[in-house]
């Protein structure tokens, strides 16, 4: 067991150890489906609040080598599935932080090279029988350990099959240069060329889940990574009730704690995925605990993050504002959006990025949007107090 490979499932018995958890594995039988096939690359942007770290965790501890793991999911809805067996601790999983590195890194060139250096010394340790060349970098070295792990079974017919054992590679924070270097576009594609040099049609690849706020950046009308399958807070089937709580959860736990759920649905409730009802966790989790309705978004954001973007008056920005204020859907555009926070060609950028962040509610079908909840309202209120719009 390593720091980034193999790790163990520490992370996600606390989170089975606390007051209150919301089973989630459900999560895992998809993904199960999706192993060594062509639909294995996987991107789940949701904003901050939403569980994203934690299905990481709880996908390390069913996957990875390093750890024991039966006692925390027996008692799971991934449980009662066909294939939960098959798959427990059966994988040798890379998870990483992308934020980690680059709070260290004084640059993305130096967070890659501090990034590498890492898994190189987990390697070492994890595969003491493969021989590695770290100045050959990741690709290179985990082609070695894949190819180590080759078996060649002889069947009762005469044939043979070649097996190998790929990598889980999970992946957090995955956008934050394009939110930390948000004007530095040589930065950005640096990381992206990374990204798919390290994972693009690699054999040693079972699964790259990856989760962040923003969607995958996109150069003109093409993205580096493009091999990726994204599911944001625009299209998210099938995987909408799987970060965030849905509506039977809510209900479920306001009953459990005796909290009115009409209004925990005022408050915290507005997010539409595709026809599904979203909360935000923590902020469902605060109420309960303390036991108050209130605006828990500000313990992760300030004001001005959304003052920012509400002060750019693209094509009547304000006006929509007012309306949407008033109660009012307002119908967008989210084609245009080049999925990064500087880039704004017109009024429905904003928008669409405002969606990403969860400041406003999507409608697919309609394609409108609108303020979801009291506690987002709230946080509009006072940004634009704060701006004097």
């Amino acid at each position: 067991m390593g720091i980034f490979v193999n790790p163990g499932n520490a992370s996600f018995a606390e989170a089975l150890n606390s007051k209150i958890y919301v089973d989630k594995s459900g999560l895992i039988s998809v993904i199960n489906h999706r192993l060594k096939t062509k639909q294995k690359y996987i991107c789940v942007s949701r904003p901050r609040r939403f569980g994203k770290s934690l299905n990481l965790e709880m996908l390390a501890a069913y996957y990875s080598k390093g750890c024991d793991s039966r006692r925390l999911f027996d008692n799971l809805v991934i449980s009662k599935t066909e294939n939960y067996a098959a798959y427990l601790n059966k994988y040798n999983v890379i998870y990483l932080n992308m934020q980690d590195f680059l709070s260290i890194g004084k640059s993305v060139e130096e967070m890659i090279e501090i990034l590498t250096e890492s898994l190189m010394i987990d390697f070492e340790d994890c595969f003491p029988d493969v021989k590695l060349y770290p100045r050959f970098g990741l690709s290179y070295n985990l082609k070695r350990i894949y190819e180590s792990t080759k078996k060649v079974t002889v069947e009762d017919n005469g044939g043979s099959v070649t097996e190998y054992e790929p990598f889980v590679f999970l992946i957090d924070e995955w956008d934050c240069i394009m939110r930390e270097n948000m004007d530095n576009k040589d930065a950005q594609k640096t990381y992206l060329d990374f990204i798919r040099n390290l994972l693009k049609d690699k054999p040693y690849v079972a699964l790259a889940y990856m989760t962040g706020i923003l969607p995958i950046k996109k150069y003109g009308t093409h993205s580096s990574i493009n091999m990726f399958y994204e599911y944001s807070m625009l299209e998210s089937e099938p995987f909408q009730t799987y970060t965030g709580f849905i509506g039977e959860e809510v209900k479920a736990l306001c009953d459990e704690y005796s909290i009115d759920f009409e209004s925990m649905k005022a408050w915290y409730y507005g997010y539409d995925l595709d026809g599904t009802e979203l909360y935000c966790p923590q902020s469902v989790l605060m109420a309960i605990d303390k036991k108050t309705f209130s605006n828990y978004w500000t313990r992760s954001e300030t004001y001005e993050a959304l003052a920012k973007y509400i002060s750019m008056n693209f094509d009547g920005l304000h006006e929509t504002i007012e309306k949407l204020l008033a109660g009012q859907e307002q119908p967008v555009d989210t084609r245009t959006f080049s999925n990064d926070m500087v880039t704004f060609t017109n009024k429905d950028d904003i928008l669409t990025l405002l969606i990403h962040l969860g400041y406003l509610g999507y409608k697919s079908k309609k394609k409108t949007v609108y303020i979801p909840n009291k506690e987002i309202y709230y946080e509009y209120v006072a940004s634009i107090r704060i701006k004097g719009l």
